[in-house]
């Protein structure tokens, strides 16, 4: 037999053929039984020869040690073939072979037997030969060592023991290579820890998976466990053992393939933990990797964008852009910071289960990102802060110049108003309009410094990353402070024309008021002149009350003399004011002429009531006077009467104005009423003048002189009575005329 090791796949079609096996049998003296069974086919004593020594590598030296047992079956085969395989077994298999029983076709070789004695050839070959039939074999072995093909009970399976030992044979070139090839690596690996300078070669792999061999050596130990565990090493029992594979003989496989795959699982532990420590180095450096990428990127090109991005613009439209252009550098930096915020993950979750140099390593990585990331995110962040507040100082600046626009195209009007009303409402507009625009200033300083402090922020950063001047911060602080000076200017000459503007506005609505006044004054003045004609009619019954009415009277002209003066200087103050302003006399052109004609006429009437009231003052005081005496002359009485009757007289006649009108006192039964009193008095009179006559024909004794003058007087006054009836009578129908013409006069007047 050949020393070298064989393997089942390098002849497997020889092994196909079942040329000869090992069936897991045993004799009595626990020796395998090789069973050779021969085909009436010529036989190849070289395939035969091959198998033989494939299979008898397979046991252990100590079971080879106890012999094998032989069985060669020539029931279907020639004489001459078995003899030569039996002869063959001496050159193949002498020192393992203790029998070779050749089992014989029944009756066919009876007479050829004396000629050959295997037995007497026994020293010569080295092993002892019996010719038996096969109902005989169990002589010598039991029946459940023996295949079926033998009369026996042991199962056996030539495919599947050929399958496993296949298995068998894979599992140990496989997992012996694998073991070699792990080895291998972990030592270099080994080495390589001690000598950090060398670097190891991260692509040493396997050649076969070891998940994958050593599932199929555990699949394989369960396998032979499980045989080893039902199987039977004795022949005794009336049951059939099951089929068991030669390869199991003397536990032979099953240690070997324990010490293999105790062996395979230390050394791939080691490896995984070698690839655990490699993963974790890959995974280090790659994070170290991606950190400096963004570091480098924020420092770098990030930094670039921003040290470009340092203007305000001059407007809001500018601003816009700018801060359109900013939104595009946070979107840049945004993916950036999207891989900081994984990275930062990932650093913590190693840093949860790292090691302490790891650990010191992941932090100093972690911090420096962070601090990176912050800043660069500080810079983005007052960057946009300054924009805004930008954006916010240009809307404003846009809003207040069309305010102040707006402002002086109303005070480069002209003002044209109708009325003070409208004045007052324009005023109040200019006011509202002013108002607005100081609130906007407000809010510019507000918004203005707002932007100065944050570009100083801005300016600190950008001084501290950027080497050029700051020659576009120092722009936008002028800029922005040019603009608020531009401003105020523009506010202060707005405020200058305002108060131009105010006063002349209210020198405007000072004049309308003077106008309005001058008219109500016109108005009043008139109203007083209509209560004066119509309601200050009465005389009074008695000297006290018409002294009474008397100084109401002169206090009634005293206050129409005031509103005559008071209507007098404000249409001079309209005049000056239209001076002032530079305008045509607005004061009505019949304004005055009315005030003057109103006054007039007033004056007349007011002259006419004074005189009636006088003459009837005086009328009353000597009336008073001549009934209260006990001694009358005649001449006073004479005087008393010719008074009433003047006082009647003046009673009847019209008011003739400068303009030629006449005017009536009252209305004719007020003057009747008046006359009535007067009449009265006279009545009195004439009394007193009868007492006095009657007393003197007293005295005279004289009756007839008496009756006459008596008849005289009745008759007197009966003519008296008669004449004051028709004097009244004309008087109605002249004020009724008067006042007809006086109505024509005043429509045509209103016309």
């Amino acid at each position: 037999m050949s020393g070298v090791t064989m393997e089942a796949s390098s002849i497997l079609p020889i092994l196909k053929k079942k040329l000869a096996f090992l069936s897991g049998g045993k004799d009595r003296r626990s020796g395998l039984i090789l069973t050779i069974p021969l085909n009436s086919d010529q036989t190849s004593m070289e395939e035969l020869s091959a198998t033989l020594d494939y299979l008898l590598s397979i046991p252990s030296d100590k079971c080879k040690a106890r012999g094998f047992t032989v069985i060669v079956d020539g029931r279907r085969s020639q004489w001459n073939i078995v003899k030569t395989v039996v002869l063959m077994l001496q050159n193949v298999i002498p020192a393992e072979v203790s029998l070779v029983c050749v089992v014989k076709p029944d009756e066919f070789w009876d007479k050829k037997v004396t000629h050959f004695c295997f037995w007497k050839e026994k020293d010569r070959l080295g092993f002892e030969v019996i010719l038996v039939s096969a109902n005989k074999l169990t002589r010598y072995i039991e029946p459940c060592q023996l295949t079926d093909d033998f009369g026996g009970s042991l199962d056996y399976d030539h495919s599947d023991w050929l399958n496993k030992r296949l298995v068998f044979e894979k599992f140990t070139k496989e997992s012996t290579s694998l073991l070699d090839e792990l080895t291998i690596i972990n030592d270099s690996e080994k080495s390589a820890s001690v000598d950090k300078d060398k670097s190891t070669d991260g692509a040493l792999l396997p050649s076969f998976d070891p998940e994958t061999v050593l599932q199929t050596g555990h699949e394989l130990l369960s396998e032979l466990q499980q045989r080893r565990f039902n199987g039977s090493e004795g022949g005794g029992g009336g049951q059939a053992a099951p089929a068991w594979c030669p390869m199991e003989e003397e536990l032979l496989a099953q240690p070997q393939v324990t010490k293999l795959l105790d062996s395979l699982r230390e050394q791939y532990t080691k490896y995984q933990e070698l690839c655990r420590q490699r993963n974790k180095r890959a995974q280090l450096d790659e994070i170290h990797t991606k950190v400096m990428q963004v570091v480098n990127w924020l420092q770098g090109p990030g930094s670039e964008l921003l040290k470009t991005q340092q203007t305000i613009g001059d407007s809001m439209r500018a601003a816009q852009a700018l801060q359109q252009k900013h939104e595009e550098i946070e979107s840049q930096h945004s993916e950036w910071f999207a891989v900081y915020v994984e990275l930062n993950q990932q650093i913590a979750a190693l840093l949860s289960a790292g090691e302490e140099e790891e650990v010191v390593e992941l932090k100093a990585l972690q911090q420096q990102l962070s601090d990176v990331c912050y800043s660069q995110a500080s810079q983005l962040e007052t960057r946009q802060n300054v924009l805004q507040a930008a954006h916010a100082f240009h809307s404003t600046t846009q809003e207040l110049s069309q305010q102040l626009d707006g402002l002086l195209g109303m005070l480069c009007a002209d003002v044209s108003p109708a009325d003070g009303a409208s004045i007052q409402q324009n005023l109040k507009l200019l006011e509202e309009k002013l108002q607005t625009v100081e609130a906007g200033l407000s809010s510019l300083r507000q918004k203005g410094t707002l932007v100065l402090e944050q570009m100083c922020g801005q300016a600190s950063w950008a001084l501290e990353e950027a080497e050029s001047p700051p020659g576009e911060q120092q722009d936008n602080v002028q800029h922005v402070q040019a603009v608020m000076e531009e401003m105020e200017l523009r506010k202060q000459r707005c405020e200058d024309m305002v108060d131009v503007r105010r006063l002349k506005m209210l020198q405007m609505v000072q004049l309308f008021k003077c106008e309005e006044d001058a008219l109500q004054a016109v108005e009043w003045l008139g109203e007083l002149l209509d209560a004066l004609l119509k309601t200050h009619v009465r005389l009074g019954d008695d000297s006290q009350e018409t002294r009474t009415m008397l100084d109401k009277h002169k206090k009634f002209v005293d206050v129409a003399q005031s509103t005559y003066d008071y209507g007098r200087q404000l249409l001079q103050a309209t005049v000056v004011l239209c001076q002032s302003l530079r305008c045509t006399t607005r004061s009505s052109g019949d304004t005055l002429p009315r005030l003057n004609r109103v006054w007039k006429q007033f004056t007349v009437s007011a002259d006419e009531r004074q005189q009636r009231l006088e003459l009837a003052l005086n009328f009353h005081t000597a009336a008073e006077r001549v009934l209260q005496q006990e001694r009358v002359e005649v001449e006073s009485l004479d005087e008393v009467d010719s008074s009433g009757r003047t006082l009647l007289d003046r009673l009847t006649l019209p008011i003739i104005f400068p303009d030629g009108s006449e005017q009536f006192f009252g209305s004719p039964s007020d003057t009747a009423a008046t006359a009535e009193g007067v009449r009265e008095r006279l009545l009195l009179i004439e009394e007193r003048r009868l007492q006095l006559q009657e007393a003197r024909l007293l005295n005279n004794e004289d009756e007839e002189e008496e009756q006459e003058a008596v008849n005289g007087l009745e008759g007197r006054l009966d003519v008296i009575g008669e004449e004051l009836s028709e004097k009244e009578e004309q008087d109605e129908e002249e004020k009724e005329a008067e006042h007809q013409d006086e109505d024509s006069e005043r429509a045509t007047q209103d016309r």
